[in-house]
């Protein structure tokens, strides 16, 4: 099982980090950005039906559990929002490597908001992150950013770091995949309440477009997602979570041999730090559990 998990672990990673591959040659077609995550979220949510009816899940959730799905689905929309808008301002590869300081903002959240001190190896971990997106900001030995772009993806990071407190701090009884359907729906929903607002089509020019969004939608999101959640059950959450390193890795590969980003020292350096970082923050968040466990 240890090995199923690992493997799954890897899986969920590289899907995740392979969504360049999708998004830009849609992006090229001018194809509208809200209508796009409408359908990669909505066609998700259908997608996931027949794992919940194999599994025998009820759908009816209660008031609570609408209000905080609803907020989950809102935070995974903003954040998705972000990310995208960010692979316009910046590249791929540093769009995707800058999101996976996620668990820092965590770190962050929890000790601003919910007074959790920092130990060292959290302090660590917030320097690395800074460090890395310094260096990523680095062209030429000179300071150079797309202060716009930085900006995006880091609200883009803190939103799906508050999609992960959400579900860590309201402790609501639905089962993973019932949370993931009703996530993915929420926000879908949300595309098309913006798309409509906004006078966008939600016609498809092709079929070719189609097939595109259901293979989009199923290993980006959908495999993604449900190889974590076996993963986590086969190994444990702080092992997943290392191995969600490789999704910025594979997101830069992705874009140096497809999409013709340059794979400069300052890149290399720099996504280098964020993952560790991550780790760093991730063995911390570890340890403390431990303590608090032995307690």
């Amino acid at each position: 099982m240890k090995m199923k998990g690992y493997a799954l672990g890897i899986i969920s990673a590289v899907s995740y980090g392979l969504i360049p591959i999708f998004i830009l040659p849609i992006k090229q077609t001018n194809f509208s950005l809200d209508t796009t995550l409408f359908y990669r979220f909505f066609i998700s949510a259908l997608l996931l039906l027949p794992v919940l009816w194999y599994k025998k899940e009820n759908l009816k959730i209660t008031p609570k559990e609408l209000y905080v799905v609803v907020l989950l689905g809102l935070s995974y929309a903003l954040s998705s929002e972000f990310l995208f808008m960010g692979y316009d301002l910046l590249s791929p590869g540093i769009t995707s490597t800058i999101l996976f300081i996620y668990p820092v903002f965590v770190a962050l959240i929890m000790f601003l908001v919910f007074k959790e001190k920092l130990n060292r190896l959290t302090v660590l971990s917030l320097i690395l992150a800074f460090s890395g997106v310094l260096t990523l900001s680095l062209k030429n030995n000179s300071f150079e950013i797309n202060f716009p772009g930085l900006i995006v993806v880091l609200l883009s990071a803190f939103f799906y770091a508050l999609y992960i407190l959400i579900v860590n701090q309201t402790k609501i009884k639905l089962s993973g995949f019932k949370l993931t359907f009703f996530s993915f729906l929420f926000t879908s929903l949300y595309f098309l309440v913006k798309a409509k607002f906004l006078g966008d089509s939600l016609l498809l020019p092709n079929v070719n477009m189609l097939i595109n969004f259901v293979v989009f939608a199923f290993v980006t999101t959908l495999i993604s997602s449900l190889a974590l959640v076996f993963a986590i059950k086969y190994i444990g959450s702080t092992p997943t979570a290392i191995l969600g390193a490789l999704e910025p890795v594979v997101a830069v590969a992705v874009s140096v041999l497809m999409f013709n980003e340059v794979l400069t020292i300052n890149l290399i350096i720099g996504i280098t730090l964020i993952i560790i970082a991550v780790i760093v923050n991730i063995i911390s968040d570890s340890r403390k559990a431990k303590v608090a466990s032995d307690i």
